[in-house]
């Protein structure tokens, strides 16, 4: 029996706070397919997706199947985030190299446009996901009555009330704020590298570079032969017979 969502009290956050919003650099552009009059601005709203979800979406991490379902309308913009929420691209990225904190906590900034409220709303999420599985999360998230308000089965997710009027910056973007991979898989990938800060790197002209038969391009060949050393004494000319070394006929 599956447990029910364990209640959280919502915290006064930008995303619930009504208010008139002037729009600036930092407003997002909301995609929606109600409005939309060319395929171009379908394709606009495709790569807006893999944006919100992804937040980059090489060649191989494209979902041709559910990109052919929105453009010939047999799914709604919902469904489509669903499709790659539940894609093998985000759980190798989010759900394997996470826990199911972080796990929770990057997809409800990515599906609802907000952080979470507290840490209390991260516990009961994760009980979701542990308890009905990571469709059934997702599934709740986009059936939630919160989602339905703000975006429907038309609007893209994006960053809510992102950019405040009495603020002179808003809110840090999602994926600079709470990055794919946690601090213990981004130190077994390697990165951040900092070493490379301290490293001088050198760069030659094209047209100053060595070109074909160049002595320089053998240097390192010359400097592998372990050529043994000439330790003869040099003999001075005024030693040496030359009469005897002349030869006879």
């Amino acid at each position: 029996m599956a447990l029910p969502l364990l209640n959280y009290a919502p915290a006064s956050q930008n995303s619930r706070v009504e208010g008139f919003t002037i729009g600036n650099d930092d407003t997002p552009r909301i995609y929606s397919t109600a409005n939309l009059l060319s395929s171009s601005e379908l394709d606009e709203l495709i790569a807006a997706a893999y944006r919100q979800i992804f937040f980059h979406a090489f060649a191989s991490d494209r979902e041709i199947f559910l990109e052919s379902q929105l453009r010939s309308g047999n799914i709604s913009v919902r469904q489509f985030v669903r499709g790659l929420i539940l894609s093998k691209t985000y759980k190798s990225s989010f759900y394997e190299k996470n826990s199911n904190y972080r796990f929770v906590e990057q997809t409800v900034q990515r599906v609802l446009g907000r952080d979470v409220y507290s840490e209390r709303e991260k516990i009961a999420w994760s009980i979701v996901v542990a308890t009905k599985g990571i469709e059934g999360f997702v599934d709740a998230l986009l059936n939630s009555d919160e989602y339905l308000e703000a975006f429907g089965d038309d609007i893209l997710p994006y960053q809510r009330r992102r950019s405040l009027p009495s603020r002179v910056l808003g809110e840090v973007p999602f994926n600079i704020k709470s990055p794919r991979y946690d601090a213990y898989h981004r130190a077994q990938l390697g990165f951040p590298q900092l070493i490379w800060q301290n490293t001088i790197r050198s760069y030659v002209v094209t047209d100053r570079q060595p070109k074909t038969g160049d002595p320089a391009l053998f240097l390192n060949m010359a400097r592998r032969i372990n050529a043994p050393a000439f330790t003869q004494a040099p003999v001075s000319a005024q030693n040496i017979d030359y009469e005897r070394l002349v030869p006879r006929r």
